[in-house]
């Protein structure tokens, strides 16, 4: 039994809280009076997630002193850990509808991180992440098995043996017909996650929550027509048809016509023996093609459950139409250059990437990635804004944005 008196732990509680405030008070001095080598120290952990070696530090120290954080931020991105660590860990929640970090080496990850190592080598601009032609393998040299639509193991292998993103990656163009490409949307990974079973608006979901920031309850909007709503909706949940007109059109009446750029696609497995799909295989109805439950390309889950109500949209084809450029989903600042139509995913693909809401949201992943916290003030605010700009004027280079980001937090 404790011999102290009340009045003892009392005293004991104060002292600690008067250490602890102590300490605080000298990590924001420290951090405040963080000179070049500190604060070089700090861009190279935040953007490699390892510290440098002397001679990098140096360099980078040097580059701050010289008021050029920039500069320093671009020689840690010659880390390979960037690409191994810090841009993989950023981009593998994209792949899959848990938002797991833990999830095996794939085609998604492996593009998104060739897209920004090569920006400047092939002039490659990020917003081509949903809609480019563009693949990203191992080294032949490797002796990884090739590169199939089937499965995955091509990049587990990478994995296993260890295979850098920075130094073994290299750029190809995609196993599906060129205009049927769209980026990240049209890899094995993503049909895996979202275009497996379903009715592939999973894919126009994530895609939207991961490049633009949005929700689909954040875009909601019950002013928009109804008429593109396909049969699988039922127009009077519960019997109720106030929840269809208050809640389900909100939705359905923005996202039923854009994901309609998807209805050539499948991802086909065998849900009883394969009900990971881990085996499965990305389809796509090209042209003279014609889909045994539709009588056309259209893939049959775009027609599942058409007795729901009848009377509902029964796609014909894979034109969409972005509702949203009229009413509140405007402010998502959509392309005037653009039509806000157009056939197939590729198409759609460009409508979303050249929005100002997706520039805006890649300047945000990367500001969290990097400053380990998503913008807090009216400053961080404003750098967001003035990164977003930069973006822009870089030809939409996120290497850049990462330098800009790692700059701004370098005294934290």
């Amino acid at each position: 039994m404790s011999s102290l008196t009340p009045i003892d732990n009392k005293r004991r509680q104060v002292k600690r809280c008067v250490i602890s405030l102590l300490s605080l008070a000298l990590t924001l001095s420290t951090a405040a009076e963080a000179g070049p080598r500190e604060q070089a120290k700090r861009i190279h952990d935040r953007i490699a997630g390892v510290p440098p070696s002397e001679a990098v530090l140096n360099d980078m120290a040097s580059d701050i002193t010289s008021g050029d954080p920039i500069a320093a931020a671009y020689t840690a991105m010659e880390n390979k850990n960037f690409y191994d660590v810090t841009l993989k860990n950023m981009v593998a929640p994209w792949t899959n509808e848990a938002q797991s970090l833990f999830v095996p080496l794939n085609d998604y990850t492996a593009t998104v991180v060739g897209m920004i190592r090569d920006e400047e080598v092939l002039g490659i601009d990020f917003r081509e992440v949903l809609y480019g032609n563009h693949l990203y393998v191992g080294k032949s040299s490797l002796g990884a098995p090739a590169y199939s639509l089937a499965n995955n193991a091509h990049y587990e292998f990478l994995e296993i043996q260890g295979a850098s993103l920075k130094d073994d990656l290299v750029h190809t163009t995609q196993a599906l017909p060129a205009d049927a490409t769209a980026g990240v949307m049209t890899t094995r990974a993503a049909a895996k996650a979202f275009f497996s079973g379903g009715t592939n608006r999973a894919m126009f979901r994530f895609t939207l929550m991961n490049h633009l920031c949005n929700d689909l309850e954040q875009v909601k909007d019950i002013t928009r027509s109804p008429d593109r709503i396909r049969q699988d909706v039922s127009r009077s949940p519960g019997g109720d048809s106030r929840i269809f007109l208050n809640n389900c059109v909100g939705c359905h009446s923005g996202m039923d016509p854009m994901a309609q750029a998807f209805a050539y696609y499948e991802y086909e497995y065998d849900m009883d023996a394969d009900p990971d799909g881990e085996n499965g295989v990305l389809l796509y109805n090209a042209e003279g093609m014609t889909d045994p439950d539709t009588g056309t390309r259209v893939q049959g889950k775009y027609h599942i459950n058409s007795t729901t109500f009848e009377y509902g949209y029964v796609t014909p084809d894979d034109h969409w139409d972005n509702y949203w450029r009229a009413g509140q989903n405007s402010l998502l600042g959509w392309d005037g250059s653009l039509s806000g139509s157009g056939q197939g995913a590729k198409s759609m693909g460009m409508e979303l990437a050249h929005s100002e809401a997706f520039a805006q949201c890649q300047v945000k992943n990367v500001f969290r990635t990097v400053c380990l916290r998503s913008p807090i003030n009216s400053a961080d605010r404003n750098q967001i804004s003035t990164m977003v700009s930069s973006f822009k004027a870089s030809g939409y280079k996120m290497k850049r944005v990462f330098a800009e980001s790692a700059a701004y937090c370098m005294g934290e």
